[in-house]
């Protein structure tokens, strides 16, 4: 496969993915705002989003932050790289500069979404009905899975689009963690009251985990089984270990598929072992939020040894 199909593929899956990320960042310090205590001596919960999100240093700092002018920046803002608008743009550019190399079924989701974004009446939903608004968002992202997953072959191309779901769902699972234990993180006092079980339960929500979590745990929503589910466990479909482990097994399709191994392969066998021998009380007491900083440097690091091995351009 040309470098650059194989590019545009990477990079298309990981905008859809970014996009519908986006929004559950969003709904989390959406219904976080909804806790009367919130912001009580705490960092405001959309400055927690823009933190998390990576955007904060784009943000106009004149700019009230307040869901309505944080979610037009997050979502319409033509100025911000990771704007939903922005993500489903790119990503419909990069399945255009490869039209052959994606089903029809890909394309039409794509450009289906696209165009009903594009429309007044997304805007408006998005400022009266946000979580309405969120939930399409995440349909999107369903929809253009459940399209790839049904229709493309599995051959390399296959491989790189995967590649950029999971490296990107890793990133989020992990920011979303970080707006709750460290950029939200109450008093000492309320740790492990209603508002901080709250904001637990609120990170498996907007994961989309919470009754997948209960299945597993029943109705032990403690930090440490949640934290334990997002990260740890491998079969938790936007855990930590879950998308090490999908990463790992493309990248290994691929060397099969090439006939040659190189040092990203070991880069990702490393942190997926990193995380099968993690325990959760050694995460814990050495930090929550050092380790998701660490996870995240290597998904970026490993995101880069990527590109370079197939001689991506980058985007």
């Amino acid at each position: 496969m040309l470098s650059r199909t194989a590019d545009n593929l990477f990079w298309l899956s990981r905008y859809v993915e970014r996009a519908e990320n986006m929004a559950r960042l969003m709904e989390m310090g959406y219904r976080m705002a909804l806790m009367p205590a919130a912001g009580d001596g705490n960092r405001s919960e959309w400055a927690s989003v823009l933190s998390a999100s990576g955007c904060a240093q784009g943000y106009d700092p004149d700019m009230p932050l307040r869901q309505a002018e944080v979610t037009d920046y997050l979502i319409f803002n033509r100025d911000n790289p990771s704007s939903i608008l922005n993500c489903f743009e790119n990503a419909r550019a990069n399945a255009r500069a490869m039209r052959t190399a994606i089903t029809a079924e890909m394309w039409e989701a794509l450009n289906n979404a696209l165009m009903e974004l594009r429309r007044t009446a997304m805007h408006n939903l998005a400022k009266t009905d946000l979580p309405e608004f969120i939930d399409w968002v995440k349909r999107q992202g369903a929809l253009f899975r459940g399209a790839t997953d049904s229709t493309i072959l599995r051959n390399d191309g296959y491989d790189f689009i995967r590649l950029g779901i999971f490296i990107e769902r890793a990133d989020n699972t992990a920011r979303l963690l970080d707006v709750k234990y460290y950029v939200l993180l109450p008093e000492t006092s309320m740790v492990g009251d209603g508002v901080d079980n709250y904001q637990w339960t609120t990170v498996l929500r907007a994961a989309s985990s919470l009754r997948a979590f209960h299945w597993v745990y029943r109705d032990d929503y403690s930090p440490y089984r949640i934290a334990h589910f997002l990260i740890l466990n491998p079969f938790s479909p936007r855990s930590l270990a879950h998308c090490s482990e999908q990463i790992t097994n493309h990248l290994e399709r691929l060397a099969r598929h090439y006939g040659q191994r190189s040092p990203v392969h070991s880069l990702a066998v490393e942190t997926y072992s990193l995380l099968t021998q993690s325990q959760m009380e050694e995460i814990f007491s050495h930090g929550l939020h050092e380790f998701l900083s660490d996870f995240l440097k290597r998904n970026q690091t490993l995101s880069s040894a990527i590109a370079e091995t197939y001689y991506f351009g980058g985007q």
